[in-house]
């Protein structure tokens, strides 16, 4: 898929979690103690942290990401045959402490001094992205912090799309959204975003109605796509 430059882009909405931000970096922390089930249970706990997700909205049973990511963490661990109640405590507070990418901030303050509006829109309760948002430092290259709890239903609905457009009070075909998952991306694609799928890991595009419109392996090249540098 070819990267065809952005066209009248006046605002950048990132996802957060995997775009932004390292989730797998919480437990990356806590090798240590894990050991060989690292790496398992850092996949797990992703893996069901996002189906839980898709199933409550299915269900219209919305609970916030927090709870989410806990319930998600208990599978995981049972999973993987670990009782241990103060690692799942320790686990869950590095999540309010995740990595960021290394370009992350670069690129962020490269759109800022471009004059181009900034936000994030995530599925993170506004405690956990906040705190996490602070601790990596890219707080202060941010317009807006977005969060689905204001609207209790979780992406890739098109009503959070439209969430991030009425917050920002930009029109959608002149956003560009940037998102290391591709269901995220194809989502943002199909409400009408101008898509860049950051394909962090290679992997293949998903069968789904849409496709974003250019594909990047790094942020870094987002300032280039949108013709900010």
């Amino acid at each position: 898929m070819s990267a065809a430059r952005f066209e009248n882009i006046e605002a950048c909405i990132f996802d957060a979690y995997g775009t932004l931000l390292d989730f797998n970096s919480s437990v990356g922390r806590a090798k240590d103690t894990l050991g060989e089930n690292a790496d398992a249970l850092s996949s797990t706990w992703r893996q069901k942290q996002l189906e839980y997700t898709w199933l409550r909205s299915l269900m219209g049973a919305y609970a916030p990401f927090w709870q989410i990511t806990g319930e998600a963490l208990d599978y995981a661990m049972e999973a993987r045959g670990i009782a241990d109640n103060g690692l799942r405590q320790h686990l869950m507070q590095l999540y309010l402490t995740l990595d960021p990418f290394p370009e992350v901030a670069a690129t962020l303050k490269v759109l800022k001094q471009a004059g181009i509006k900034t936000a994030i829109l995530t599925n993170g309760s506004p405690q956990m992205i906040t705190a996490a948002c602070r601790n990596a430092g890219i707080d202060v290259f941010l317009d807006a912090i977005l969060s689905v709890d204001e609207i209790q239903i979780y992406k890739p609905h098109p009503s959070v799309y439209q969430f991030a457009v009425d917050r920002l009070g930009v029109a959608k075909e002149r956003i560009s959204f940037q998102s290391s998952n591709c269901w995220d991306a194809v989502g943002a694609s199909h409400f009408g975003f101008q898509v860049a799928w950051c394909n962090r890991y290679d992997q293949p595009l998903d069968r789904l109605p849409a496709e974003p419109d250019a594909v990047i392996q790094s942020l870094a090249e987002l300032p280039s796509l949108i013709g900010t540098k």
